[in-house]
């Protein structure tokens, strides 16, 4: 897979760790790459992971260009590696509350973020994991972290997206090449107004002038933090720069889709956030604003987004007909029929025991939805997974 007569972006060993080729130096013949293979030559083990990264973005290029799947076959390593290529994780413990610290703190120091991108990475590869184990418990802890402003706005709304974005994608049946970039620019789309985003959140009053031009300049500002920070995925960059105006022509056609996607997912989770200045939706609203007059592929998207996070999301609240007052945790057959655990009775006093409802079954039907602030009785986590075990959807 070595082309002849290109440039090597690795130093090449023998077995023995002799230097056999120094990087930028061609494979200069046949006969030269034949004594190289006698030879057993080798790169360090990360030479060979960022360049199995780069082969990999260069397959995903080809493919999504209409590249015939034999010439793909045939082509050669690349002779260029990214230093993002080289980013190696760091590993980030805990649960979802820990990746909210930690991204937070990402997106509030922006430009001036020590190490970002490996940490970055890390907090993808653990919120997949965890949306991966158990998709239910991730939008149960995500959905009552976005109604505990304490916590910060920012952060929970960039994983809160960046779950959402991964959940419909997969539901539309896109690649994974396709899912990653939207999934990081998710994480990191408002890092261009992180701190002033939590300020928004609190404030008594509607945005002033100047946070209305900040709003609207941000995604532009997020793209210059990132590059940067060393982020240098162009279609990543592109579905930031685009998610506030995904049908903009100037943008890579290739993450058309993505840019929709992350725009419609921005605009859902907002709603059902609370403000100062008003009240959160319930997802059922939210999800009539967001495809009341959608044309188009935006119908399908919206469907898909209601489809996999449900009318009554896992997390918030409802009313019961019969008088109780429960929690959504596990999404059921349909997006209107979630698994609730009731926390008050039908005269208001507290449950003590948790116990999970089908409200597919007429006795325990939803009246409506609660917004979290009617709602006086804290939720245990750990008991609610202990209910939880034996549920099936």
């Amino acid at each position: 897979m070595l082309e002849v007569g290109k440039p090597l972006p690795v130093d090449v060993w023998n077995a023995s760790g002799q230097l056999l080729l120094r990087k930028g130096q061609p494979v200069v013949s046949e006969v030269h790459r034949e004594k190289l293979r006698a030879h057993e030559a080798s790169t360090t083990p990360q030479d060979a992971l960022a360049w199995q990264r780069s082969y990999e973005r260069m397959v995903h290029a080809m493919l999504r260009d209409g590249g015939d799947v034999r010439d793909i076959a045939r082509a050669p390593m690349p002779s260029e590696i990214r230093e993002s290529d080289y980013v190696v994780a760091q590993q980030v413990h805990g649960g979802w509350l820990d990746l909210q610290e930690v991204l937070r703190g990402i997106l509030y120091q922006g430009g001036m973020a020590i190490n970002p991108l490996s940490r970055l990475v890390g907090i993808e590869q653990k919120a997949l994991a965890l949306l991966e184990a158990d998709a239910d418990d991730t939008l149960f802890c995500l959905f009552q972290a976005l109604a505990d402003n304490s916590l910060g706005y920012c952060a929970t709304h960039a994983l809160l997206c960046a779950v959402v974005c991964q959940l419909t994608a997969e539901k539309l049946g896109w690649e994974l090449a396709q899912r990653k970039p939207l999934f990081s620019a998710a994480l990191v789309m408002n890092i261009g107004m992180a701190r002033d985003q939590d300020s928004l959140a609190r404030q008594n009053s509607e945005p002033t002038d100047w946070q209305r031009t900040l709003i609207r300049e941000h995604p532009e500002k997020s793209v210059a933090i990132l590059r940067g920070l060393g982020v240098d995925d162009a279609e990543q960059l592109d579905i930031v720069r685009w998610h506030h105006a995904p049908n903009a022509p100037e943008g890579l056609p290739q993450t058309l889709a993505s840019r929709r996607l992350l725009a419609m997912a921005d605009g859902f989770v907002a709603r059902m956030a609370a403000r100062k200045t008003r009240c959160a939706q319930s997802a059922v609203k939210a999800v009539r604003a967001m495809v009341l007059g959608a044309e188009g592929d935006a119908i399908g998207v919206g469907s898909a987004i209601a489809q996999v996070v449900g009318f009554y999301p896992p997390g918030t609240y409802v009313l019961l007909a019969h008088g109780e007052t429960g929690v959504a945790v596990q999404r059921g057959a349909r997006a209107n029929t979630p698994w609730v655990i009731s926390l008050t009775d039908d005269k208001g006093m507290p449950v003590v025991r948790y116990q999970p409802k089908d409200t597919a079954n007429p006795v325990y039907a939803i009246s409506e939805p609660l917004d979290f602030s009617k709602v006086k009785v804290a939720v245990n986590l750990e008991k609610v997974r202990k209910a939880k075990v034996g549920l099936s959807r």
